[in-house]
């Protein structure tokens, strides 16, 4: 088969540019969030099985301080590598295959790179890192053993990751996903017998998780390797081709900055939070798990409505585009309700997976139903966000969040939690700035940004 054919018959199976708009929307959806189930389920696994075998310091370590430091780096990665996505997805939905290969192989090169740099500025920084968040000494040596695992293990991380997106990018979303199906199974696995039957404690689990991602970037790279599409990779062409990685940074450093200032900020409320003791910290914990429900939904519409956008605005369809934004964000606000009414009812038994104790179990519930009724405000911030970038406009909607989610919710940490140290202090400066910064998404998009539609008043036009 030829890479014409290839592509069109990649084109008859996804459908993106042609098909029913809500149909292609949820056909994409769907692979995704299974997908970021089963990868929002590896630290979960390693959650349960840590907080019930080891205990609430191991449960606090995995999940608490060492969640915001690895999404720092990990979060930046990814955002750099969404412009890859959207380069790879422009240049197919215009049939330029040549430009789709170089994409592929410089995205690929520059993931191994990336990888290399964060695995050697994390090991040694790790306990310094820990340290200036204020770690408590009870959880701080299962913290930096986690983590430094975890960094010896992050190229194939990081590959799995570019190679998922590539595939995304061509309407490829199922690959992905049973992929993950299989590492998150593996890493159940090795989480038993590691933790539970040898009594490696946090070591095993950390061992399990590298090890399960280690078999989702052996199949992701074989699938690229054996498809005879322009995506196909050539291990020996893998090597960076400077203008495509520019075109790629370009698109994706934004993203990449912006994933970097919410885990700053969410490095900064951690802080705050481990201030208040172990119980807390575990039932902070605890509900991080339990809310990735949502930011599992809600990215899995992102990424499909930046796919969607991106390759109908390179096949210049922008009445598809502005359509599939106004389903998308129906659908998307039907779920957040959806799910608040869910997890507001039924959430509290949700924590007797993670713990017996019944002083994280109370401050938990407390958290999830202050918290899980203010979801909706965050539904503009993502749908905006990942329709503009879709269209290669990422700079603004990077400045908006960044000041509206990330520098207020610091102000807000700095100078409300010192007058009134509490949790719900803390956790209130969540839908404060997801609410503003949902109102500078509307007003961007609408009367601003690439995408706009609607005519500036008179009086800014002057």
């Amino acid at each position: 088969m030829n890479q014409n054919a290839d592509i069109t018959d990649a084109h008859k199976q996804n459908q993106i540019t042609e098909g029913v708009i809500w149909k292609q929307l949820l056909l994409f959806f769907f692979p995704i969030l299974f997908g970021t189930f089963f990868q929002q389920l590896y630290n979960t696994t390693d959650a349960i099985i840590v907080g019930r075998f080891v205990g609430k310091e191991a449960l606090a370590a995995v999940g608490g301080p060492t969640g915001p430091l690895i999404n720092l780096l990990i979060g930046f990665f990814i955002g750099l590598s969404s412009g890859a996505g959207v380069t790879i997805s422009q240049f197919f939905g215009a049939g330029q295959e040549e430009e789709v290969s170089r994409a592929v192989h410089t995205a690929i090169a520059f993931s191994i790179v990336c990888g290399a740099v964060i695995m050697v500025i994390g090991i040694p920084a790790t306990p310094y890192a820990l340290k200036a968040m204020g770690t408590p000494d009870d959880i701080l040596h299962y913290a930096v053993l986690f983590m430094r695992i975890y960094f010896v293990g992050v190229i194939p991380n990081l590959v799995y990751n570019m190679g998922a997106g590539i595939l995304r990018a061509i309407g490829d979303s199922k690959r992905p996903l049973y992929f993950l199906i299989a590492s998150c199974f593996t890493n159940i696995v090795l989480d038993i017998i590691f933790v539970v039957y040898c009594h490696m404690g946090v070591m095993g689990a950390a061992l399990a998780t590298i090890l399960s991602q280690l078999l989702s970037a052996v199949l992701v790279i074989l699938v690229l390797i054996r498809t005879s599409g322009a995506y196909h990779l050539n291990l020996k062409a893998v090597r960076i081709d400077r203008d495509m990685l520019r075109r790629i940074i370009r698109i994706g450093f934004p993203a990449g900055l912006q994933s970097v200032m919410y885990s700053s900020s969410n490095i900064i409320i951690q802080s705050s939070v481990n201030t208040l003791g172990t119980d807390t910290i575990a039932a902070w914990t605890a509900y991080g798990k339990i809310d990735s429900v949502f930011w599992m939904i809600i990215s899995a519409f992102g990424i499909s409505i930046t796919t969607f956008v991106g390759q109908n605005y390179g096949a210049g369809k922008k009445d598809r585009v502005y359509k599939g934004i106004r389903v998308c964000l129906a659908m998307s606000f039907t779920a957040a309700i959806g799910l608040s009414v869910l997890l507001y009812t039924f959430g509290n038994y949700v924590y007797l997976l993670f713990t017996t104790d019944a002083a994280v179990i109370e401050k938990g519930t407390e958290i999830l139903r202050y918290l899980a009724p203010t979801f909706f405000t965050y539904v503009c911030i993502e749908i905006y966000s990942g329709s503009l970038r879709g269209a290669g406009d990422c700079w603004i909607p990077m400045i908006l969040t960044s000041l509206g989610v990330c520098a207020l919710r610091v102000i807000w940490i700095c100078v409300a939690v010192p007058l009134r140290p509490t949790i719900e202090t803390v956790i209130f400066s969540y839908p404060l700035t997801w609410a503003v910064t949902s109102l500078l998404f509307i007003i961007y998009f609408n009367w601003f940004g690439k995408l706009r539609r609607k005519r500036l008043p008179a009086f800014l036009k002057k």
